[in-house]
């Protein structure tokens, strides 16, 4: 497995967009969900639901790490950080609505075409966003 310099581990968090969130039980055990995920300006954001266990966790207890895996999966890199959750989705074109639009673009590479139906779908699933700065990472060499 290759050592990725710092740079390179932040160029590869940056490439991709699928990563497995590992929240943390009340037992002390690992919660995983696969996630869509996108850094923007230096965080890592994660379109979440409102009703899910990771979503509890992260209320309960915010230590959060994202493992991404490269397309051969022998490279990887783990991020960890605390999260901080958007509030709910409640009506249409609100803040919430709108992060989790940014964040779609961010991961679809292009924006929602349709914007209107997008907002609706947020508030009928209860939808927020958890979002956290990695304050470590690794494998990384000298750190």
């Amino acid at each position: 497995m290759p050592m990725l310099s710092r740079r390179e581990a932040d160029d590869f968090l940056s490439a991709r967009h699928w990563g497995v969130l590992a929240t943390l039980k009340s037992d002390g055990r690992p919660q995983l969900s696969n996630v869509a995920y996108a850094l923007i300006g230096g965080a890592v954001r994660v379109s979440i639901t409102d009703s899910r266990a990771k979503t509890a966790n992260a209320r309960r207890d915010p230590r959060v790490s994202l493992h991404v895996a490269s397309e051969d999966f022998w490279t990887y890199l783990v991020v960890e950080g605390d999260a901080e959750l958007s509030e709910v989705a409640s009506e249409p074109g609100d803040e919430a609505c709108r992060r989790l639009a940014t964040l779609y673009e961010a991961v679809a590479g292009k924006p929602h075409p349709d914007p209107d139906e997008f907002h609706a779908a947020q508030v009928a699933d209860r939808r927020l966003e958890l979002s956290f700065t990695p304050t470590n990472r690794y494998p990384v060499d000298g750190g």
